[in-house]
Formats: C-alpha cells, structure tokens, sequence
C-alpha cells in the first residue's frame, strides 16, 4: 500500500512539472501578429490583384520589422497600390497634415491618400483590385482615425463587393474599456461609432462589430476575413515596435493617450511641439504648474503646435505608471485652475468626445465620480455587445 502512494505522488508530481512546463512554454511563445502568420493569408492571396492598407507600422516585428508590402512582393503577390492614412505612407505627416497621392520610391508602387477629401476610396480605385487588406496598429481610442479609416474602407469594398482582409495586431489599450459612449448626432471621422473612447477591441474585433451591427451605409456587409494575432489576449501587455504616428513616441504616451488627447478640444497644450506629446500639459500661466515647456515646431511632429513659442506652464507626466487607464483628472485639474469655465474649451471638445453631456458636467461642477456614474449603464450595454466579436479572451 505505501509503495502504491509513493508511485501515485511520484506520478502526480511528474503530471504537475508537465503542466507547469508546458504553460510556461506557451506563455514564452511570441507574439505573432497577423502579418507575421502568412500561411493563413497566401493562399488567398494568389493570382489576387492585391491593394494594402498601411503605413510604417505595417511590419513583422518577427521578420527584423520587414514591411508587410516588401513581404508580399517577394513572395510573388501582385500588390497594385498602398492606400496611406493620416500621417502617410512612411508615418511622417503631422496630425492633420494633408496627404497626397504619390509612388512609393521603394516599390514603384502608386500610393493613395485615404485622408483628406478623399477618406474612402472611391469605385475607379478599387475596380482592378479582389482584395483590400488592413493592416494598421491601432492604439485602441475612438478618436484615433485609422479605425475610420477602416470603415470607410470596408464600405467602399462592400459597395463594389470586394474582399476584406484585416491583418490583426494587438489593441495596447485592449485590457479594459473607459469613458462615454458617442451620443447619436456627435458621429464624425473622430467618431464613426457607437462605442465608447477606449473601447477594448483590436481593429479585427472592431471590423466583426462594424459588419455584425450593420454600421456600414445602407446596413450593408463586406466579404471579411479576420487573420488573428497568435499568442496573445486581451489581459497581456504589448510593447510596440514603431510609433505608430509622429506624437506617439513611447509606450507610455499610448497609455496617457486616450486622458491627455481631451486637451485637443480646449486652450490647453498637451506637449505637440516637444518631443514628449501627450505626457505633459499646461498652459502660458504659472497658475497651472510648476512644470515648463515651450512648443516649438519640429519637423516630422508638430509643424505648428498650439501656443508655439509660448513658455507653458504645467503638469509632467512622464513619472506615471504603465498601468495608467483612462481618466478625466487632468482635464479637471486644468480646468480648475484656469477659472475659465467656457472659454477652456473650444469648438472641437464635443465632436472629439463624441457628446456635449462631458463638457455641460464640467461646467456644472461634477466630481470624476459623478460623471463616471452617467457612463455606467452605456457602458455594461456596450460591453455586452463587445463579447459578441471578440477574438481574444
């Protein structure tokens, strides 16, 4: 009997190594995104006339951060044209910045500005092509614009019944879901959807919601196919390899992002004009902080940044922890110490948070609580809705 014990426990803890083992391995495996998953998308790639959608973050971090259009061509796929979104094709575009149609010197190929006037291409753009990819890094914000961008393109494919393919990357804001949700009549190209600001969704999850909702005109559906990323959930941290546009240099400028972008709406400077955007904040008025910077245009960031060559006073971000999550105690804070109460915002406030309730809250002296309580009941709604299209648990 106690030899039968001892095989037992000798068995049992054989067993446990094997399972511990073999969950550290998993958990070790790279992240693989999309791009980087190729047997799943060459096949139906061949004998395809191919467009892509994508910009320098179009890469395979894998493959010594190759370009995704390089790849394709070498492997034979006839890629006909690149469509760029806000910032361009090589990601140097200043916020806002017009960009123009051109030819990639690299490859020859033509490349085609999706923003501008011309945010959805048109029916003679995509008439000699099968398939569109996606392949963009989103930041996981509604007002960050290449998730427009992609609704416009699946719209324009679904019209003219072209193929989608999203090559997915992860959401480095996917852990959770914050903030209000766009209020119907606030719809812009900083808010095409009835989601909230952080919205906890990769782009490929976003494009299954997009088409599962009947969002697109005229409630109609494109042909999508979804190449997910491997190794990877929603709970898991992921550095980026390459900014994903000019002021976004730093893993934590992503994580203050979705907080520190509010400032785009009022009088204040959030850091465009220094070379770490979206991690500071002030204004010319020592009242604000301790803290000073001075906006200055620079080349391939901020051409023209709000109170350039103006000394501002302010907040230093860059001690925050890389857990940081959404939150209005910025924008609060700046608002009361600058006695403004409606001239700190401007014009832009309500259409970049896709309601005016956040801005009318402000003025009426709610507490970060009480405004948070409103969200609540949009919030469990949405995320009941999200659990239908998501892709990684």
């Amino acid at each position: 009997m106690k030899q039968t014990k001892n095989s037992f426990l000798i068995y049992f803890l054989a067993f446990s190594l094997t399972l511990c083992s073999a969950q550290f391995s998993f958990s070790q495996q790279p992240i693989l995104t999309g791009a980087e998953q190729s047997e799943l998308y060459l096949p139906l790639l061949e004998g395809k006339k191919v467009g892509v959608v994508g910009n320098q973050t179009s890469i395979m971090p894998q493959s010594a951060n190759k370009h995704v259009v390089d790849f394709l061509l070498e492997k034979g796929i006839q890629v006909k044209k690149v469509f760029v979104p806000e910032h361009g094709f090589r990601g140097t575009a200043d916020a806002g910045e017009k960009v123009d149609n051109s030819i990639d010197q690299k490859t020859g190929i033509p490349i085609v500005s999706l923003y501008g006037n011309n945010k959805k291409p048109s029916a003679a753009q995509i008439a000699d092509l099968d398939v569109v990819i996606f392949d963009l890094q989103d930041v996981g914000t509604r007002f960050y614009t290449y998730i427009s961008t992609m609704h416009y393109v699946m719209e324009a494919c679904a019209e003219q019944g072209k193929k989608v393919i999203i090559f997915d990357r992860p959401n480095p804001n996917g852990a959770y879901i914050d903030g209000p949700m766009l209020k119907p009549g606030f719809e812009s190209f900083v808010g095409m959807h009835n989601i909230p600001i952080v919205h906890g969704l990769t782009v490929g999850e976003l494009a299954q919601m997009i088409n599962g909702e009947k969002w697109l005109k005229g409630g109609l559906t494109v042909d999508l196919e979804v190449i997910p990323v491997a190794n990877w959930t929603h709970s898991m941290p992921y550095n980026l390899p390459v900014k994903p546009s000019p002021n976004l240099p730093s893993d934590l400028s992503i994580k203050l992002y979705p907080s520190t972008c509010l400032f785009e709406g009022t009088v204040v400077s959030l850091g465009r004009g220094t070379y770490f955007p979206f991690q500071v904040y002030g204004y010319p008025d020592p009242k604000f902080g301790d803290f000073t910077f001075t906006p200055v245009s620079i080349d391939g960031m901020s051409k023209t940044p709000p109170l350039q060559d103006e000394l501002c006073y302010g907040v230093d971000l860059r001690g925050e922890s890389m857990d940081h999550h959404f939150t209005l105690k910025y924008l609060l804070d700046a608002y009361g110490k600058s006695g403004m109460k409606e001239k700190f915002f401007n014009n832009y406030f309500n259409t970049l948070v896709g309601t005016d309730e956040l801005k009318k809250q402000i003025l009426t002296g709610k507490s970060e609580a009480e405004i948070r309580e409103s969200w609540k009941a949009g919030l469990d709604a949405y995320k009941t809705k999200r659990d239908k299209y998501l892709i990684y648990k």
